[in-house]
């Protein structure tokens, strides 16, 4: 039997599935979908309904007719999953007429049910499945060919077994929520055995039945696929892990622990530890101790199904190892000075991690571990000892400070004070003007000025001019007596006009100077700066008992104004 309009329905549906596949793939390549059901949360149930081809390949024994390629057929299946990977598959299969160019009167026909496992692995809109079916199907065929000249031959209907295994690729449609997509195609093998029963004689009609067939076929399929329900993963397991205290000094114990979440219900998990300091143990903490300073860091493992994917997970975490502030100390030494052979006490003040541990150093100081230790000055030189106070914590780390002793010496006999003594000053001889013998001339001011600055540089001072006169030898003792007496005369003039210049030119108080005349027989005076406290010998000097005033100097006379004479007088004029 011929169905020629279904044949050329069937190619049309298969060549427009073939541009919907075209169509799809270049979607795929322009637009990728970023979320799809066979992604992270696939589909629970698949429907496929479709176009399929069918190569038949095989022969009805021992008439040896062989049967023909069925291009139109149609196929629908539905697949149940258990979850992300393995499912159940029922598929239907039916390829209605193989007659070749509709020139036959029967025709190759098989209608199949299959049902099997399934897997798959969902991917970024895309789905790779394969499966494997047994089933039965029901067919009948070869082709009864008119055209041929060779015995004709028709089989009944018969049922006979079938398996089935093969794959494919599914394209996930960003449409409808992705509940559509297309099988872009699928390729299976299927082996089918017909039995006819036992081989019959030509009859009336001259038709051979009977015999077996053994067909070895080649199934390609395309079309619509449609997606129910989600299959939701056990979420991935989670580990975190803490450290407790985060940081810490050297020594000290630091407590890991690890908590893990989403583990599958009737599972325990496993736990392992690695990283700095050796974490062990199997729970999910751990704990480790460090004597150096640093940052370290600790890794913990949990799984709770193997190493399947999501059923494992690691954590890390880190803590710090850290010195505290260094010790501090001071140092102090009392008494802080003294003569030698004192013996003083060194405190050392010290803070820090306990416990601490002192020592001293500086010539003299007593050994000690202490916050204490003496210092012995005996046989010291006068000066100063320095003393270092050093300090070591739990740590080893150190603190130093320093101090000092000062050795003395006894002090020495207080000196007795020096008596000021007289000074003496320039002298002035009156020999030069011989006319003038008691005048003080240009050589006896430089002498004078000289003893006005002495006399300056110490207000507290006095000042003894000594007046001298050498005496002429005359005869008589009367003119002896004249001459004596004149001489006396002379120094005391002298001595008087050397205080008058003083006093008038340098202005030098009166009351700081005295006069007196003196015995060596020359006319020569001197001038003795007398310190205050300081002693002046007037052993054989005479003191003058008065002074001669100052000379006053002359007022300047005003010539008279000269006199004019009278204006002439003018004769009066003649009437």
């Amino acid at each position: 039997m011929s169905y020629r309009p279904f044949r050329k329905i069937g190619r049309s549906l298969l060549a427009a599935c073939a541009v919907s596949v075209v169509t799809a793939s270049l979607c795929a390549q322009t637009a990728p979908s970023t979320t799809a059901t066979a992604g992270p949360n696939p589909s629970r149930v698949d429907i496929f309904t479709g176009f399929s081809y069918m190569g038949a390949h095989g022969q009805v024994q021992p008439a040896g007719i062989k049967f023909d390629s069925v291009n139109l057929g149609v196929i629908g299946s539905g697949a149940y999953w258990f979850n992300k990977y393995v499912g159940a598959e029922g598929v239907f299969i039916g390829n209605p007429d193989g007659c070749p160019n509709g020139n036959c009167t029967g025709g190759d026909a098989f209608y199949g049910g299959y049902v099997g496992p399934i897997f798959r692995a969902p991917m970024q809109n895309f789905t790779l499945f394969a499966h494997g079916l047994a089933g039965g199907v029901h067919g009948s065929g070869p082709n009864i060919n008119t055209a041929s000249t060779a015995p004709l031959s028709v089989e009944p209907w018969t049922w006979g077994a079938s398996v089935m295994a093969g794959g494919g690729m599914d394209y996930d449609l960003p449409w409808f929520h992705h509940m559509m997509g297309i099988r872009l195609f699928e390729a299976d093998y299927r082996y089918i055995h017909l039995d006819y029963g036992p081989p019959q004689t030509p009859g009336p009609v001259s038709l051979i039945a009977g015999g077996r067939a053994n067909l070895s076929s080649a199934e390609l399929s395309s079309g619509l696929l449609f997606h129910f329900g989600h299959i939701v993963p056990p979420p991935p397991i989670a580990y975190s892990c803490s450290a407790s205290p985060a940081s810490v000094m050297p020594g000290d114990t630091v407590t890991i622990t690890g908590t893990a979440t989403n583990v599958l219900p009737k599972h325990n998990p496993t736990y392992t530890w690695s990283g700095d300091g050796n974490p062990s143990g199997s729970s999910n903490v751990t704990t480790v101790s460090i004597t150096a300073p640093g940052t370290y860091t600790v890794k913990g493992h949990v799984s709770d199904d193997g190493m399947k994917p999501g059923r494992f997970a690691d954590c890390s975490t880190q803590f710090t190892v850290t010195l505290p502030p260094p010790p501090t100390v001071s140092c102090s030494v009392v008494p802080s000075s003294g003569l030698t052979g004192t013996t003083a006490t060194v405190t050392a003040t010290g803070s820090g991690s306990a416990p601490l541990t002192y020592s001293y150093s500086g010539t003299g100081v007593a050994p000690s571990s202490s916050s204490s230790t003496t210092l012995s000055t005996a046989g010291a030189s006068a000066g100063s000892i320095s003393i270092t106070c050093n300090v070591s914590d739990k740590y080893n780390q150190t603190a130093s400070a320093s101090t000092s002793f000062m050795v003395t010496t006894p002090p020495r006999p207080p000196q007795p004070k020096a008596i000021p003594q007289t000074q003496s000053l320039c002298q002035i001889g009156f020999d030069n003007d011989k006319k003038r013998p008691v005048r003080v001339d240009n050589e006896a001011k430089a002498c004078l000025d000289a003893v006005a600055m002495s006399m300056g540089s110490d207000s507290t001072a006095q000042l003894a001019i000594v007046g001298n006169s050498a005496t002429k030898t005359v005869k008589g003792k009367a003119a002896q007596a004249a001459a004596d007496k004149a001489a006396w005369k002379a120094a005391e003039e002298r001595a008087n006009n050397e205080e008058i210049y003083l006093v008038d030119e340098k202005k030098v108080d009166a009351s700081r100077i005295s006069l007196y005349t003196g015995t060596t027989g020359t006319n020569v005076d001197t001038n003795t700066l007398i310190p205050a406290g300081a002693t002046f010998s007037t052993s054989g000097l005479t003191p003058v008992q008065y002074k001669p005033a100052p000379v006053k100097k002359a007022p300047v006379k005003k010539a008279p104004a000269k006199k004019t004479a009278p204006a002439k007088k003018t004769a009066p004029a003649k009437k």
